[in-house]
Parts: C-alpha cells; sequence; structure tokens
C-alpha cells in the first residue's frame, strides 16, 4: 500500500516541480484555499498557539497573522517539491546568504560547528547552501514512516550534496567524524517541543515556560563542536536571505543550557518580527510548566 500511494503520487509531484513560477504560486493559493478554508487543517492549534503567545495582540490581528501563516505554510512545503526539478541557477537567485564567509572561516580553522536552525522561513531550501560551505553538511532528520517517501526527501534534500543522517545514527556520526579529523557542520532544527524521556531544561519561551530541546549544546559540548545560528528571512515570495550569527565558539566554556537559551532568545526575535513565518501547526507548547 505504501508503495502504490508513492507510484501515485511521484508523477503529480514531478508535475508541481516543474510549473513555472507564475503558475506554481497560482497553485499553492488554490492549496491554500483548500487547506485553510476547506480542511481546516490544525486550525485550533495554530490559533491557540498564537492566543497563547501573542497575548497582546488582538483577535483580528492574530487573525491576519493566522491566513498570512497558512499562505506562507502552503509556499514553503510546495517550494520543498520545486527543489526536484529548480536549477541551481535559480535557486542562486531566490535563496542568498548574507555571510558565508563567517562558516567558511571555521573550516579554514579546523573547527566542526553545530549549526542550529528554527522552523522559520525557509528551514527546506537551507540545504541548497552546502556547496559554498567548506566543508561537508550534514543534515540531522527525523526518518518517514513511508520508507518510499522517506527516500524521495532524501533524494530532493541531497541534490546539493548535503549528507542526510537519522536522528538515531548522529551521534555515532558525530563520533566518527571526529576520529576521522573530518570537518563537518551539522544542521539541526532545535525549537521544537523534546520528548518527555528527553527533558532536561525548561525555560520561558514566547513568554510560556516550556521544556526546550538541549541536545544541540550536549553534542556541541562533548565533541567540541562551535555553534552557529543560522537566520532565514522572507524578502518576497519565493525569495529568501539567510544570515550565520556565531552563538558559542567554545562551548565547554559555557554554563549548563545558556547556548540553548541564548539560540532560543534569537528564535524568539525572529518570531516577534514576522509571527507568520513561524511554524505554528505544531504543538510546541503541549508540555508548558504551568
Amino acid at each position: 500500500m505504501q508503495f502504490l500511494v508513492y507510484i501515485l503520487a511521484y508523477p503529480l509531484l514531478w508535475l508541481i516541480s516543474i510549473l513555472p513560477f507564475r503558475l506554481f504560486y497560482l497553485f499553492s493559493d488554490f492549496v491554500y484555499f483548500l487547506v485553510y478554508r476547506v480542511i481546516g487543517y490544525r486550525k485550533k492549534v495554530v490559533r491557540d498557539n498564537l492566543a497563547l503567545t501573542l497575548p497582546h495582540l488582538s483577535d483580528s490581528e492574530r487573525k491576519k497573522i493566522e491566513k498570512k501563516f497558512y499562505h506562507h505554510m502552503c509556499d514553503m512545503f510546495l517550494e520543498m517539491i520545486k527543489t526536484m526539478s529548480i536549477s541551481h541557477e535559480e535557486m542562486e537567485k531566490r535563496f542568498q546568504v548574507t555571510n558565508i564567509e563567517l562558516v567558511q572561516d571555521y573550516a579554514k580553522k579546523g573547527k566542526s560547528i553545530i549549526l542550529v536552525a528554527s522552523h522559520y522561513a525557509s528551514y527546506e531550501w537551507l540545504l541548497t547552501i552546502n556547496p559554498k560551505l567548506g566543508f561537508q553538511g550534514i543534515a540531522v532528520y527525523k526518518r518517514l514512516a513511508n520508507p518510499y517517501f522517506d527516500k524521495l526527501i532524501r533524494k530532493i534534500r541531497s541534490r546539493y550534496k548535503t549528507e542526510m543522517v537519522e536522528t538515531r545514527k548522529a551521534i555515532p556520526t558525530m563520533a566518527q567524524n571526529q576520529r576521522e579529523g573530518k570537518l563537518s557542520l551539522y544542521g539541526l532544527a532545535s525549537d521544537q517541543s523534546p520528548k518527555l524521556d528527553r527533558i532536561f531544561h525548561s525555560m520561558k519561551f514566547m513568554g510560556i515556560e516550556a521544556p526546550v530541546h538541549t541536545g544541540a549544546e550536549m553534542l556541541a559540548k562533548k565533541y567540541d563542536l562551535s555553534v552557529v545560528m543560522v537566520k532565514v528571512k522572507k524578502v518576497a515570495r519565493g525569495y529568501y536571505e539567510a544570515t550565520f550569527l556565531p552563538i558559542a565558539d567554545n562551548p565547554n566554556d559555557y554554563e549548563n543550557f545558556e547556548i540553548t537559551e541564548k539560540y532560543l532568545r534569537e528564535v524568539e526575535k525572529q518570531i516577534y518580527e514576522a509571527p507568520e513565518y513561524y511554524l505554528w501547526t505544531h504543538k510546541r507548547w503541549k508540555h508548558r510548566v504551568e
């Protein structure tokens, strides 16, 4: 059954990916209508999250953010499909990096890094910057239940030579690379709610006390990896700009959880500046501390 679903879906995904951008975003508008107006996908979760974290805004202001978010979410997930066929030249125009030299300097110094990112703006297109890094980019990801779609996602995300590593294999990969002296950049999304058995720290995030992911900090200290954050900004529909921000060059000089909190404060700034580009469909505050 999983294979049947895949072979039925793949031709449609390919056709979507080769649409000219004008038609592509018209199709995204249609998907928005279905997802938001007809299906109402996770609408209650989104509204609860916005009300919880942006109580200073009126209902009408939050409703505007809600609609903009769904428009952006549809764009972003379709843009991931677009990665199947988009040319490298076109991607170069649409996803630009303001200070790639900051990351390249770490490679020149022989220092591997952990790159922390949030579910904000175009986190999918971040993978396209790998050829510019100066060393191997490794994206840590959660494996999909459908093995055929998992293989497709890996293929899409690897078009720019990014190595995909499942979450459970992240630590062995880091350990092996350290033994072999292999310079690497490990990309982790570190802003969502951790599993209950992996809660080590909680803090106020968007004004709400809640558990936070600490894995990036723990791994950075264990393997002496510098921590860098990437902030992605949506400058226009289909156009993004990424900027690197150093968080901790020598992680063992920091108190426990100081790096995690420093990173999440920067994520907060992003969200407050333009909340419509954050992934509000996740139950980020489901384990909040009352």
